[in-house]
C-alpha cells in the first residue's frame, strides 16, 4: 500500500513538473514571438499602377530602417479588394482610396460593405491625389462624360475604387451601365491593351497623374484625356465630399493636353490589432525616411509630412496617433 502511495504520488510530481515546464516553454514561446522580427503583409494594387511602387518602398525602409519589422508587399484589386480583406483579417496594412476607406469602414454604399462593415480598419496617413482620369481614344468623338452614352468603357476592375469612380462619374452624367454598348471590368494594363487594340473606346483610371499605364498608353496609341468640370464636378462635389478639384497638365502624356478633373486621396490603413508599437515604429521609419519613397515614382514625391492627415476620413490607429501627436499634429 505504502509502494503504491509513493509511486502515486512520485507520478503527481512528474506530471506536476512536465505541466511547469510546458508552461515555461510555451511562456518563453510567447516571448520570442513577440521579441522576434514582426511579419506584415500590405495589399497594393495593379503592378502597373502606382499603389504597387509606393508600397514597394515602403517594404524596403522597413527592411532596411526599421528593426525587427518587416513587409510583403502583394498585388491585387486595389481599394475595395483591399479593404475586404484587412476586414477579413488577410492583409495586415493597405493602400486605399480614401472615399472607400471611408464606405467600407461605415458600411456604406456597397452590399459588401452594407453585410459586413470593415469596422477593424484604422487610418496610418495620406499619400498622394488620385485624379479620376478618363482617357480615350482621340478618333472616339467623346468630349465630355456624357459622351460615353453608347460606348464601350472600361470601368475599372470589379471591386476597384476606379469602379466606385466610374459609376459615380456616369450618374452625375445622367447615364447608367445600361446606357453603355459595353461595359468592361478590366485591371489597368488590360484597360490600355484594349483602347490600344480598338476593342474599347473609353477607360476610367483612378491613379496619380503620370502613371505608367497611361503613359505608355500615349507613346503607342492617340488618346485625350476627357474633362470631369462644370456640371459634373458639381454634381460629383454634390454626392460625395471626398471630390476634389484637380488639374492634369498638358503634356504629362505624350501630345495630351491640360485637364480638368476631380480627385481622391490615397491613404494607408491598418488592421486595428496590429500592436501600437509596431505601427508606431511603422509610421516613423516611413517619415524618417521620404527620399526612399520620394524616388519610387513621382506620385511618391507629393507624400509629405504637412499633408499626411489630408483627407483622413476614419480614425487613426493609436500608433499613428501617438506619432502624429508628437509631431504636434494632433
Amino acid at each position: 500500500m505504502k509502494k503504491n502511495v509513493i509511486i502515486i504520488i512520485a507520478g503527481v510530481v512528474v506530471v506536476a513538473i512536465v505541466a511547469v515546464g510546458v508552461i515555461l516553454m510555451t511562456t518563453r514561446g510567447r516571448e520570442e514571438a513577440v521579441a522576434g522580427p514582426q511579419r506584415l503583409n500590405m495589399g497594393a494594387g495593379w503592378v502597373t499602377g502606382v499603389y504597387y511602387p509606393l508600397a514597394g518602398s515602403m517594404s524596403r525602409v522597413a527592411h532596411a530602417h526599421i528593426d525587427g519589422l518587416s513587409l510583403t508587399v502583394e498585388s491585387s484589386g486595389a481599394s475595395v479588394v483591399n479593404s475586404n480583406l484587412i476586414g477579413s483579417g488577410d492583409l495586415d496594412l493597405a493602400i486605399v482610396q480614401n472615399d472607400v476607406a471611408y464606405y467600407a469602414y461605415n458600411g456604406l454604399l456597397r452590399e459588401d460593405f452594407q453585410r459586413n462593415p470593415v469596422s477593424n480598419m484604422r487610418g496610418l496617413f495620406t499619400l498622394y491625389p488620385e485624379p479620376v482620369q478618363l482617357v480615350a481614344r482621340a478618333d472616339s468623338g467623346i468630349r465630355t462624360p456624357s459622351d460615353l452614352a453608347g460606348k464601350r468603357v472600361a470601368v475599372g476592375p470589379l471591386g476597384s475604387g476606379a469602379e466606385v469612380n466610374a459609376l459615380q462619374v456616369l450618374e452625375a452624367a445622367g447615364l447608367s451601365e445600361g446606357d453603355l454598348a459595353a461595359a468592361e471590368r478590366l485591371e489597368a494594363g488590360e484597360a490600355a491593351d484594349y483602347l490600344r487594340d480598338g476593342r474599347v473606346d473609353a477607360a476610367f483610371f483612378t491613379v496619380g497623374i503620370g502613371a505608367s499605364v497611361i503613359a505608355d498608353l500615349a507613346v503607342a496609341q492617340r488618346i485625350t484625356v476627357v474633362s470631369i468640370d462644370g456640371r459634373y464636378a458639381d454634381r460629383l462635389q454634390e454626392m460625395e465630399d471626398f471630390y476634389a478639384r484637380a488639374t492634369i497638365p498638358a503634356d504629362t502624356y505624350t501630345q495630351v493636353g491640360e485637364a480638368q478633373t476631380i480627385a481622391v486621396v490615397s491613404m494607408v490603413v491598418a488592421r486595428e490589432d496590429i500592436p501600437e508599437d509596431v505601427i508606431y515604429r511603422f509610421v516613423a521609419g516611413i517619415f524618417g525616411n521620404l527620399g526612399v519613397i520620394h524616388s519610387a515614382h513621382q506620385a511618391g514625391r507629393m507624400v509629405t509630412l504637412e499633408t499626411a492627415l489630408d483627407g483622413m476620413p476614419i480614425p487613426l490607429h493609436p500608433g499613428a496617433e501617438r506619432f502624429f501627436r508628437e509631431q504636434g499634429m494632433r
